[in-house]
């Protein structure tokens, strides 16, 4: 297993939760969770917390469809934005992950925490971007290899 922090962003047409690990890669947790606006500032943002935890890798859920097919218009969104994070953030790799049913599971987990349906919306991002982390983070434990595919790398803006 690498060691270093990654962070996770699960992408929404929104918000976009965002959450880390520590240095061993063993503890996911939540970060923040970053609103889209018409000025693209959040890929800024997202840039600025690459930056200030000096992670590694940055692993982005893709909502491919239950079918495991990527024919859909948030597929197309989440690519372009991780695209976009990745020219602003090179060279540190990103990579697209699996993130079926984190929402879901999300979802799961806060109900068992005791929280209510309508407390959900300000943290249910963040604790997707905690699924898919963990979820990345047990796959390159129990492979050897890391989660996902890599994004080229085409430069970098900063």
């Amino acid at each position: 297993m690498r060691k270093g922090v990654r962070l996770a962003f699960d992408v929404g047409k929104v918000r976009i939760g965002v959450a880390r690990c520590d240095q061993d890669a063993i503890l996911a947790v939540p970060v923040t969770t970053l609103r889209h606006n018409k000025y693209g500032e959040e890929l800024d943002e997202a840039a600025d917390l690459v930056e200030e935890y000096q992670a590694i890798e940055v692993i982005i859920g893709m909502p491919l469809q239950m079918s495991g097919s990527q024919a859909s218009s948030s597929v197309r969104f989440v690519q372009s934005w991780a695209n976009e994070l990745a020219e602003l953030i090179a060279p540190v790799p990103v990579r697209l992950v699996d993130e079926r049913m984190s929402t879901v599971t999300a979802h799961q987990a806060l109900h068992a925490a005791g929280k209510k349906e309508r407390d959900f919306r300000s943290v249910v991002d963040q604790a997707a971007a905690v699924v898919i982390l963990n979820h990345a983070l047990d796959t390159e434990r129990t492979t050897g290899q890391p989660a996902g595919y890599e994004l080229p790398i085409h430069g970098g803006k900063r």
